[in-house]
């Protein structure tokens, strides 16, 4: 008779303690551990070859630790394995890793350009980041209408047109836009209400379009506005400005005063956008200015952009990882990874050597297919601009220290006043909305000590709970939240996954249905307060803050822990109210067809055009369906069968 071993599995009475020796196992193996890690990359140095390439560092959950480039892979990923040669930072690295992935390509600057791509993608916490998800605005104009639309423009440039950018802000782009209007009067509507114009819109009424739609111009005239746009936004603003002083003078000269009035305000508007450059950037032409401060272990780098001459705003950047990295490859990476996102220009300055500046200028022109230089000016304009963006980066750096100081400062306040062990590095905040319980949508907005991290947003369509019952909305929410935390990450070891602190908006009926939920999902650790405004409903500013065990606590009118709490509360209102109101749009615009399977928008547009209706659609006869214009027998079939099921 054959025996069981004691301590295996199918002894009931080892088995309690064989579980406890798999999971110490477990731990030991995922724990840091550098003799392992050096294992796992001479393993994958057997394979590789002395070519170009992009190796990804994974621990052992299949997480990307880092992100490298090589010239020859076979000899930068050997370098890991002399763990003597390396800095602590790359040490820790090494001792996390178990396993690679390797890309190769073609040639180092495609490698360059590939490993900035993968940065941003997976966000690795051994490379330096540019901590910025805010897409840059252009100003876009249209080359695929014979009476060409300006406007702004964000995300991928796909759009046939001249792309002029980028901007620093929303804010810079919306005035220069509106002072270009006033000076080429070019359309800034749609294609479909330029259509529909039977009159001029009021833009034409305050002299900032041309009304083309309604032939107020002809396509000759609009097509000379066109060009000098174009001549104006590449640098030519002292030509277009004569022209026009040149225009105006034989107006005057011809007694026609209403056409030099017009003239002279577009002139006006000329001068405006010349006049609100901050920085003197004449004669640099197209050109991107970098500059990188450090003080106390931090680091900001200040990017000024200029095109045509013109300063088209300043963007500051202060990107995370960076200790143990030498600062000019700081800029080198913040660079790179903000090209990413941007065409460069012909030229850029820097304020320092670059580590393979050589490289990196192969890698820009690949990228754009036209020649970039990366140089540093030693005297003229040129230096005059680098010397402020240095001034700007210092300058910017000491606020954010001083805001970071702040903020630290309230964060941990906050955290004394609800009892927590430690400042919270995660704060997520929940709320739903609704009207009667018809488009419910819950919300979730993430804060951490550097403000809102709007790349962690999430949106909830309540699915089950579809009755007038926020208690229900909320409990699902949770439920949906953690249940996927618990499936992601359940030892908590990802700073992503799982919060230092949960808010949710509402009293002591939200806060119990969070508190069933995170129960029956066995999590009891997690730090959770409602806020619900105070007796007089926020006027005082006296919101109530509620603790699981029933008690509550108030904050003194000004004090900046109850005004921050206050911000919270504000954003994920603001972001469950804009989600909710686009699904109701969406709603309104539906039509009763879509819920038939199987047809798609051109046979639903033909029956709606046929009938007029989606309700005389349903009450037709299968031979008047048959009789609709595109619309064959087997979708005449199809619909009828749908509305008369079973009748």
């Amino acid at each position: 008779m054959s025996g069981t071993k004691a301590g295996s599995p199918h002894d009931p009475r080892g088995a309690e303690r064989f579980n406890e020796e798999r999971a110490a196992y477990t731990v030991a193996r995922a724990q840091p551990n550098l003799e392992a890690g050096v294992e796992s990359i001479r393993e994958t140095v057997k394979v590789l070859k002395p070519i170009p390439g992009v190796y990804r560092m994974l621990d052992a959950r299949g997480d990307v630790l880092y992100v490298g480039k090589a010239r020859s892979l076979r000899a930068r990923v050997t370098n890991y394995t002399q763990v003597k040669q390396l800095s602590g930072r790359l040490q820790r690295m090494v001792s996390q890793t178990r396993s690679m992935e390797i890309v190769t390509t073609n040639s180092e600057a495609e490698a360059l350009l590939l490993e900035a791509q993968l940065i941003k993608r997976y966000r690795p916490p051994f490379n330096v980041l540019l901590r910025d998800d805010k897409s840059f605005p252009f100003i876009l104009l249209r080359a695929d209408h014979e009476f060409p639309r300006i406007h702004k423009h964000r995300g991928a440039r796909r759009a046939k047109g001249n792309y002029y950018g980028p901007f620093a802000s929303a804010g810079s782009v919306n005035t220069t836009l509106n002072a270009l209007q006033k000076l080429f009067l070019l359309r800034s509507c749609t294609d479909s209400f330029f259509n529909n114009r039977d009159r001029p819109c009021l833009l034409y009424q305050i002299k900032r379009c041309s009304a083309p739609c309604v032939d107020r111009i002809s396509e000759e005239d609009y097509d000379a506005l066109v060009r000098q746009a174009k001549d104006f936004l590449a640098g030519k603003s002292s030509q277009v400005q004569a022209d026009l002083e040149k225009q105006m003078a034989k107006a005057a000269d011809e007694l026609d005063f209403e056409t030099a009035a017009i003239l002279r305000d577009r002139l006006r508007a000329a001068t405006f956008i010349q006049g609100s450059q901050a920085i003197n950037a004449s004669g640099v032409g197209d050109a991107d200015v970098f500059a990188l401060a450090s003080k106390g272990g931090h680091v900001g780098v200040q990017a000024f952009f200029i095109r045509g001459g013109q300063n088209w705003g300043h963007r500051a950047f202060f990107p995370s990882h960076t200790k143990e990295v030498d600062e000019a490859q700081v800029l080198s990476n913040v660079m790179l990874q903000f090209y990413e996102e941007v065409p460069p220009p012909p030229t850029v300055l820097v304020d320092r050597d670059l580590p393979e500046s050589e490289l990196m200028e192969a890698a820009l022109s690949e990228l754009v297919e036209k020649k970039v230089r990366i140089s540093i000016p030693q005297r003229g304009d040129r230096r005059k601009l680098l010397q402020q963006a240095q001034r700007n980066a210092v300058e910017a750096l000491e606020r954010r220290l001083a805001e970071t100081g702040t903020k630290a400062k309230i964060n941990r306040e906050l955290a004394e006043f609800l009892e927590l062990d430690a400042p919270p590095e995660r704060i997520e905040v929940y709320d739903n909305s609704h009207i009667q319980g018809a488009k419910a949508v819950g919300a979730m907005v993430v804060a951490s000590p550097e403000g809102f991290e709007k790349s962690q947003y999430r949106k909830f369509n309540i699915k089950e709970a579809q009755t007038n019952d926020d208690f229900a909305m909320m409990r699902e929410v949770m439920q949906r939240r953690f249940t996927r935390a618990m499936k992601d990450d359940p030892d908590r070891e990802k700073t992503r996954v799982w919060p230092d602190l949960v808010l949710v908006d509402g009293g002591k009926g939200q806060l119990s249905s969070v508190m069933e939920v995170l129960g029956e999902l066995g999590i009891d650790d997690l730090p959770v307060i409602g806020i619900a405004k105070g007796p007089h409903h926020g006027r005082e500013g006296r919101e109530v803050f509620h603790f699981p065990d029933g008690r509550e606590k108030m904050l003194p009118t000004n004090s900046p822990v109850l005004f921050y709490a206050q911000r919270l509360r504000d954003e994920v209102h603001r972001y469950v109210i804009g989600a909710h109101r686009a699904k109701r749009s969406k709603a309104i615009a539906a039509s009763p067809l879509d819920e038939i399977p199987g047809i798609g928008p051109a046979r639903k547009r033909a029956l709606l055009l046929h009938f007029g209706t989606a309700s005389k659609v349903r009450a037709a006869a299968l031979e008047d369906l048959q009789r609709a214009p595109g619309v064959s027998d087997k979708v005449a079939r199809q619909v009828y069968d749908f509305y008369h099921a079973g009748g």
